[in-house]
């Protein structure tokens, strides 16, 4: 493990100065407390009218609700952004013209991390590979700290006599993230996402990205995926993952998992299943590898270990028909993942549609050309979806209506698969819901 890094005592730094907080929540509420432990009471805003949290908040702290406060964000010395508002919103921009510092949550604890941090992100996979790695640390017997973009906010983390912390982490959180320094940073992939975020495209979106590798001691990258790589670097000068190549390799003829050329687990031991699983597999083993956890805590995770609720899960087998949760597949990359070598000797009907965040969908159609596939678009983006293949698409307003049109047509071996590729927000309240809608559809029509 690691040696533990002496700990950047940096409260007083905030003495005296205007803070303000964008957006409540659960990190937003961290936020709030992370001051006033230091002495300094800050000011709250948030976009919607009864945000949540709003009943949590000290007395003392003030909140401004239903729009941006320019009053408070002009007369600010600090600024602390939500991830889930731009920078590039005008009145943020114009904060940012007057020299008035502007950071998130992730740059706060960067700034007082007590521990050796481990950083993930990429499209696709990284609350997955988030949790093998936390799962790996707390079987080898290390107190570890688990959160960020997943679950418990960074902030929340703070002061719990963690030794290592493992963060997954959004664009949108490090484009907000100067003082990260993490002993392994990984990119696992980068395909098109909240590209209504990034109206200059891709090469934005994946410099957002990259900020992760900013003076981490180690960079771990996808083999397979060159734009996984920080600009300038080639492939031999940083730790590597991929499918028959990389330093950590999935060998699809004998189908185990090698790590520096040795042969550590067959792929047959694990309950994930997908190419896409068994590469987060290589690379949370890499990082956890490089973090000095033992090996053989970390083997055993990866074959105890069942997925992530809404991420490919099988959440009812009935009359020989397969009903699988993929919710979490918010965007096109995450959808080809679970098509990208998917087997099944039946109809695959496929769930698509809901706010694609200006995406081009147009890279499905390389994995929906096979004759057993059947697509149900539904959502604001369906239409678009459907135009994918006219001939075998049915378009519907919501997800229930296609369930309950496609469920009479299901024979044994069918596979009905929820990987919409889109974000749910239009219709549902969380891609969690939406998950949970079809679990409880799938009970009811299977």
């Amino acid at each position: 493990m690691a040696q533990k890094m002496g700990r950047l005592l940096l409260g007083d730094v905030y003495q005296g100065k205007k803070v303000v907080i964008i957006g409540l929540g659960l990190t937003g509420l961290s936020c709030v407390r992370f001051f006033l432990d230091r002495g300094v009471v800050p000011r709250v805003m948030d976009t919607r009218a009864t945000p949540p949290g709003l009943d949590e908040l000290p007395e003392n702290v003030v909140c401004h609700c239903g729009s941006l406060n320019d009053e408070w964000l002009q007369q600010a010395d600090l600024i602390v952004a939500s991830p889930g508002i731009a920078l590039a919103t005008k009145q943020l921009q114009q904060a940012a013209d007057r020299g008035i510092e502007i950071v998130g949550d992730i740059e706060l604890f960067c700034r007082e991390a007590d521990a050796p941090v481990i950083a993930i992100t990429g499209s696709n996979g990284k609350s997955t590979v988030t949790t093998l790695v936390g799962e790996m640390a707390k079987a080898a017997g290390i107190s570890v700290g688990v959160g960020g973009n997943i679950g418990i906010p960074a902030l929340s983390l703070l002061n719990s006599g963690h030794t290592l912390y493992v963060l997954e982490l959004s664009s949108f959180q490090l484009e907000t993230t100067s003082s990260l320094k993490a002993l392994a940073a990984t990119v696992l992939n980068i395909s098109e996402d909240h590209m209504d975020r990034y109206p200059l495209g891709l090469e934005q979106y994946r410099d957002a990205k990259l900020k992760v590798y900013d003076n981490a001691q180690n960079c771990i990258v996808n083999a397979q995926d060159s734009l996984t790589l920080p600009k300038g670097q080639t492939l031999n000068k940083c730790m590597s993952f991929g499918v028959n190549n990389g330093d950590y390799v999935f060998d699809t003829q004998q189908r185990v998992l090698i790590a520096k050329g040795e042969t550590v687990l067959d792929v047959a031991q694990m309950h994930l299943t997908g190419q896409h699983n068994y590469m987060n597999a290589l690379a949370a083993l890499a990082l956890a590898d490089t973090a000095g956890i033992e090996r053989n805590a970390s083997l055993q995770v990866l074959k105890e270990y069942a997925g992530l609720v809404h991420r490919f899960q099988l959440v009812l087998f009935n009359n020989g028909v397969r009903w699988i949760n993929d919710s979490k597949a918010t965007n096109v990359g995450s959808t080809e993942a679970a098509l990208n070598g998917l087997h099944v000797d039946g109809t695959i009907y496929l769930l698509l549609g809901g706010d694609g965040k200006s995406a081009d969908f147009s890279s499905l159609k390389q994995y929906i050309t096979a004759d057993n596939y059947r697509l149900y678009c539904f959502g604001r983006d369906g239409k678009a979806l459907a135009q994918l293949a006219p001939e075998k698409s049915v378009l519907t307003e919501t997800m229930e209506q296609s369930m309950r049109q496609l469920a009479p047509l299901l024979k044994d071996g069918d596979m009905v698969l929820l990987s919409p590729a889109c974000a749910s927000l239009d219709q549902f309240k969380s891609f969690e819901q939406r998950g949970d809608v079809f679990a409880k559809l799938a009970k009811e029509l299977g």
